[in-house]
């Protein structure tokens, strides 16, 4: 079963997300930007979810078959974008997910669990590290991983726990299905520190430069700064060593000045990505942020392209995708949560959306004060 709304620019499907994956058509989808259900962390009472298998090995192996199915709808140049957060080994509490939303208190990982995560090598207190297993297991699988992203939490859910740190983020891994694919790295390029702009006004050719690169052991010159202004470069430099003239070719002298590349880790006082939890008052528990979500899409579809979410819950990436001019197709297997989906993204969409713009603001609540700037 599918419906489409907002003139076919969103896809709700309701099912199995195996089964569904199977029906639709192969590399048809530009960009995955998910989070799927964390093992051993909500019973949604529905039947066939995923997410309560009885132990982390069957879990992954759910997983894999799963991202299988996706890889085979995304296109050669696609881009994936996994969400995944870790839990700690243990037993349950006696209290329920919907006892701890009702309490106000709600977090992605928070700790009460619908059965026992102990067991199959993870004792009582192991941090069971699924994110990493689950990566390593899809790149086993051919997936290429491209990187593991911090998604670092502003407000994260206090911890009573006073034998460790608390926990303040997630990671979100970056996948592709080929070796050569999408990435648009102006798209989410940040604005650069005040000591880049110093480095940057040097003259590279008149540095000294250091001894200590690789290792002290460099035999063609000293090491000098990049990113400042562009030497001449000659003809044999372009065929010979990336560091030749003792200058980086990579490709970074190309980025505008007063920006550079997004990173997986951003130092403080950026922090990590440093993106807030996001509540939802209505019945789905787990909502990562749209700002998560805009960052993945943004760098990895095309304008005009889809993204798909095979975990589309209460609708979020939709949202997103909505907002930048991509189309976006959802799979839910709860009925209720896709018709939750579709209210809250039909909402949202006519609450914010002006008039007429075919290129949307970059936050959900900036759309219409930027359109009025304009």
């Amino acid at each position: 079963m599918s419906e489409s709304f907002l003139d076919g620019r969103v896809t709700i499907r309701i099912g199995d997300v195996r089964a569904v994956l199977a029906s639709m058509p192969a590399d048809s989808i530009d960009c995955v930007v998910t989070s799927p259900p964390y093992w051993g962390l909500r019973d949604y009472n529905v039947e066939g979810q995923i997410g309560l298998e009885p132990t982390l090995a069957e879990h992954l192996a759910v997983m894999v078959e799963v991202f299988e199915a996706v890889r085979r709808v995304l296109k050669p140049t696609g881009t994936l974008w996994l969400n995944y957060g870790d839990c700690y080994a243990t037993s349950p509490n006696g209290r329920s997910a919907a006892d701890t939303k009702a309490a106000g208190v709600d977090d992605r990982t928070f700790r009460d669990k619908p059965f026992s995560t102990v067991g199959g090598g993870l004792k009582p207190k192991d941090l069971c590290m699924v994110p990493n297993r689950l990566a390593i297991a899809l790149q086993d699988a051919g997936w290429w991983v491209r990187s593991e992203i911090v998604w670092g939490k502003r407000n994260p859910m206090p911890e009573s726990i006073g034998d460790r740190p608390a926990t303040s983020h997630e990671k979100i891994f970056f996948l592709t299905k080929s070796a050569r694919y999408l990435y648009d790295a102006a798209a989410v390029r940040q604005v650069s520190a005040s000591s880049s702009e110093v480095r940057w006004r040097q003259n590279v050719e008149a540095q000294n430069g250091s001894t200590r690169g690789n290792g002290g052991r460099k035999t063609n010159g000293t090491m000098k700064a990049v990113g400042g202004p562009r030497a001449k470069v000659r003809a044999a430099d372009v065929s010979s060593p990336r560091h030749s003239g003792h200058v980086n070719h990579t490709g970074i002298e190309d980025t505008p000045r007063g920006s550079r590349n997004l990173r997986n880790y951003e130092p403080a006082p950026l922090a990590v990505w440093p993106i807030s939890t996001q509540p939802f008052k209505d019945a789905h528990f787990a909502t990562f942020p749209p700002e998560l979500a805009e960052r993945c899409i943004l760098a990895g579809c095309p304008k005009g392209g889809v993204v798909l979410d095979p975990f589309g819950g209460a609708g979020t990436t939709a949202l997103v995708a909505l907002r930048h001019g991509r189309r976006s197709e959802l799979i839910e297997l709860n009925p209720d949560y896709a018709a939750l989906a579709r209210r809250r993204i039909e909402g949202e969409w006519r609450a914010v959306r002006p008039p007429s713009s075919s290129d949307l603001g970059p936050l959900f609540e900036a759309v219409v004060a930027n359109e009025a700037a304009e």
